[in-house]
């Protein structure tokens, strides 16, 4: 999957997994925003493909703890403007 197509589908899956947040997850251009949606598709992605071969349940947790993670930066990143200036 293309950079720009993985930033719109983690765009979208955060759309629907965090829904009190959907309107500022829909309308953001903020770069570093946007970084974070395709590096949380990219967890949803490899959770999932462990998911489907049965590898190892603590890797797929491993990956459930990534995605909680992510969507906390995204939530703190909407709610905080400045904070992605503390963490870059």
């Amino acid at each position: 999957m293309a950079r720009s197509n993985r930033r719109e589908a983690g765009r979208r899956r955060l759309a629907m997994r965090l829904p009190q947040m959907r309107k500022l997850i829909m309308e953001t251009r903020d770069p570093w925003q946007l970084e974070l949606f395709e590096a949380y598709q990219m967890a949803v992605e490899a959770r999932d493909a462990v998911r489907r071969h049965r590898f190892n349940s603590n890797l797929v947790r491993e990956y459930d703890e990534t995605c909680s993670e992510l969507e906390r930066h995204v939530i703190r990143a909407m709610r905080e403007p400045s904070y992605a200036q503390r963490t870059s």
